[in-house]
């Protein structure tokens, strides 16, 4: 890491529904060009935790910092809702377990990539249309199929399109939910080896959310365990798999092994 700050830091955040803690009390720094994974059963919390680190839930208590390129850290709750939209829409990228939340459906899959390069001021129709064609390679999707519907496309098809839709404007950060959610196995396997590509090369700080041990495995350089809305274990992910300390993290381990 060459950076002396962190690109996220988080500090005891908590989201209460009600008197139900969604996320209780978690504090993280993530790094230039860091993945950390995000794993636990269905209702551990872990939903909840990404949507406070992308914006789209306030917490209950406590802080998120993120370093802007040219403001440095900047409290993500203080900014104004205009100057989190345009975060989100080209600093940041936001790849979901269904596609069709990513897409707009109705426009083709070069328009699909060419808005999130208006957003930061594109406005030369053949440099866009260049670069959603550059794009289009880059996830494995036939240049000539610019010009068609993303409904036409098979889900691992829109799955790559919705990346490219993200990776084009050079975000810094991406967060991902279930990113190989819904997909046959070889499509996640050809999905999971493009993305570990395209992290590599563009120097991406990814924060990952899953239930696939397997998925953070090849992706994530750390790894937090979320039970009850704690994080209950963490540390490097190759570490934290094959010598869980909490009874938890065992269990969850176990139970791939004997699947």
């Amino acid at each position: 890491m060459t950076s002396d700050r962190p690109l996220l830091n988080v500090q005891n955040v908590s989201h209460y529904y009600g008197d139900r803690a969604g996320c209780l009390d978690v504090s993280v720094d993530l790094w230039p060009g860091e993945i950390i994974g995000i794993v636990g059963e269905s209702g551990s919390g872990k939903t909840t935790l990404l949507n406070c680190l992308s914006a789209r839930l306030q917490p209950t208590a406590g802080r998120i910092f993120y370093d802007q390129r040219h403001r440095g850290l900047v409290d993500l709750y203080a900014l104004s809702e205009a100057e989190r939209r345009f975060l989100i829409r080209t600093d940041w990228g936001m790849v979901h377990q269904n596609p069709r939340d990513g897409l707009r459906l109705g426009v083709t899959a070069g328009a699909n990539i060419g808005e999130r390069l208006m957003a930061v001021g594109e406005r030369h129709y053949g440099q866009i249309r260049d670069k959603a064609l550059d794009w289009l390679g880059r996830v494995e999707i036939d240049t000539a199929r610019i010009d068609d519907l993303p409904q036409t496309f098979s889900g691992g098809m829109q799955q790559r399109l919705q990346i490219a839709r993200n990776l084009v404007t050079g975000p810094r950060l991406v967060f991902m939910d279930e990113p190989t959610g819904g997909l046959d196995v070889s499509v996640q396997a050809r999905l999971l080896d493009l993305l570990r590509g395209l992290v590599t090369r563009l120097h991406l700080s990814v924060v990952l959310v899953t239930h696939d041990l397997a998925v953070v495995r090849l992706l994530a350089h750390r790894l937090m365990v979320m039970q009850r809305g704690r994080v209950v274990e963490s540390g490097l992910t190759d570490q934290v798999l094959d010598d869980p300390q909490h009874r938890y993290t065992q269990l969850l381990v176990s139970s791939v092994l004997q699947a």
